[in-house]
Order: C-alpha cells, then structure tokens, then sequence
C-alpha cells in the first residue's frame, strides 16, 4: 500500500503542559488506524497540530508531519490553507459547535469545492446535492437553504462528513464522529465512513476513545496516554493479547453482552496532569504491575513485541 501521511515525533506543547510527547505513526492510502485513550490523553490535539489548528503562539509544535512532499509543521500558511479541506478532511465531534449557525448548509458544504477544486457555485452546489444525497441525508437539495438547527443531531453530523469529503481527500480524520449520536446513528455513520473509504481509497485516522467501534472499523490501533503511544499494532493483535496493563484495563471496562452478573472493571485514578507528568512512566501511579525504582524514573521505550506490535512497558508479561 501506498503511504500518504507520515507522523515522526510529534510534540505540542501548551505553555508547561506537555500535550502530545513523540507521536509517531504512518497511514496507507485505503488504511484505518485508530487512535485510542481517555480524554485528555492528546488524540485530539495530536489531530489539530497535523493540520496547522493550534495556534502558534501559544502553543509550540515540533517534529514533522509529512504528505505530498511538505512537512506540514514547518509549512506557510498558504500551504496548510491548501492542504486542510483538500488533501487532509476532518469531521468535528461535534456538529453543533463545528458548524456555523449562520451559514446554510449549503454555503458550508460547496466552500471547500469552490476552494479546492475550483469549481463555480453552480456546479459545487449540484455536486453538494450528491454529497448530502450520498451522506444519507433526505431531500438534499432542499436541506442545502436550511440552516444547521433546523437538523437532527445524526443529520449534522453527516453534513460534517459531506464537508470533509467534499475535496475528495486522501485522509479523512474523523474525531470521535460517532460519540454524540445514539447506536443505532452510530452503526450507519461507520458503515457509511467505511463504504465512502473504499470508494474513494482515502485513508482514515479514526480518534476515538471507544474500543468497541475500534474491533470493527480498524486495521492497525494506537493507544494514547498522556501524551505518548503506550501500545499500537494490527488491531486483532492488541485485542487479543494487550501487553500494556493500560490497553488491558481499557478492555476490561468494556461491556460484555450476556454477562449480567460481571461487574464491569476501572482502571484506578486520573490521568496525570500534562504540566505535571511524572518523571518516569506516566501510567506509573495507576499501574496494576508497577516496579516501584524503575517505573518511577525510566520512561520505558516502544519496543517489539511481535511482528505487528509494540508496547511501551517494563511489564514482564509483555512479552
């Protein structure tokens, strides 16, 4: 597979809150990785610093972000306006907030054409049609006059993919996309990402912190915590033999169906604050297997495990 996007020690940091810290990772054209954790583990920043939407200052960004050629941290602006909405589309977790209240929906959807294919209004608006008609949503060529709280949560958000598809791009990033829908929304917004990934062949990045949804739409998974990849491999790999305790205790919290008399696990305590990180590794105060000297001082590095999996561990079950 041809690789379109290349992440090489991403960092961000926020004044001193070290946000994202090494992020690293590639993406094949036709490819899903997802990219896993609790909130505030930087998946979403991680996802905003790749397109040039942390603003600098404050934030400082460094390492390298490289597609068609550019690295996408150290390039003008002119190049990111290029790249966001046409190379590289994002869909916002949430609709309500992303979309703007004053703009119709078809204003919103034909920009990104108008800009990055150059076509005229008329022929964005009719391609508009096809979009919104290919996203799911009824009568599109009326819904193209109404305005965003006119439309029902799931409707929103399926403008949002019409927007991020609208350049026809070769990586979609869909940030949590499903989580303020119900299941039943949920389940036709993955099945219609995942039919419009294998008609256009774009590659997804897929930010969630929703394991269940990962098992089915992913082909590779990373595991975020504060900040760093504890654990990535093929996602058959990580689910049945996890070797972080984190991405174990993360899967232990998952529901099982049919086990009414299993109580559902927790993982104890909160992820670290990112302007206080401890100084060895960062899952040390909440980890089931700690070593107290080196947990507390060394960061341990990613290494292999397995042919398609790594793991950031001194655990001696990781093995």
């Amino acid at each position: 597979m041809t690789q379109v996007l290349s992440v090489c020690d991403l960092q961000v940091r926020l004044g001193d809150a070290h946000v994202v810290n090494g992020l690293s990772y590639e993406i094949a054209a036709g490819e899903t990785v997802a990219i896993v954790g609790e909130s505030g583990s930087g998946k979403t920043m991680s996802a905003l610093a790749l397109l040039g939407l942390v603003p600098r200052p404050p934030a400082v960004v460094s390492g390298e972000v490289r597609f068609d050629g550019t690295d996408l941290v150290s390039a003008p602006p002119a190049r990111l306006r290029s790249v966001r909405g046409g190379g590289i589309g994002i869909v916002f977790q949430d609709p309500m907030t992303s979309l703007n209240p004053v703009l119709t929906v078809g204003r919103q959807v034909t920009e990104g054409m108008e800009e990055h294919l150059g076509l005229s209004k008329q022929a964005a608006r009719e391609r508009a049609v096809e979009l919104l008609d290919t996203v799911g949503i009824p009568d599109p060529r009326r819904r193209l006059d109404e305005y965003p709280h006119r439309l029902s949560g799931g409707m929103r958000q399926r403008v949002m993919i019409a927007i991020g598809l609208a350049a026809q791009p070769r990586v979609l990033i869909a940030d949590e996309a499903t989580t303020a829908l119900d299941v039943t929304i949920q389940a036709q917004i993955v099945e219609l990402i995942g039919s419009l990934q294998q008609e256009l062949g774009m590659a997804v990045i897929w930010i969630t912190h929703d394991l269940g949804v990962v098992a089915g739409i992913a082909d590779r998974v990373l595991v975020m915590y504060a900040g760093r990849v504890v654990e990535e491999g093929v996602v058959d790999a990580v689910f049945e033999a996890p070797q972080h305790p984190y991405t174990r205790g993360l899967l232990r919290s998952l529901p099982v169906l049919g086990s009414h008399d299993r109580d559902l696990d927790s993982i104890p305590g909160v992820p670290p604050d990112p302007a206080a990180l401890p100084v060895g590794c960062p899952f040390w105060p909440r980890c089931e297997v700690r070593r107290d000297e080196r947990c507390r001082t060394e960061v341990p590095p990613l290494r292999q495990v397995a042919p398609d999996h790594r793991v950031a561990t001194f655990d001696q079950e990781a093995t």
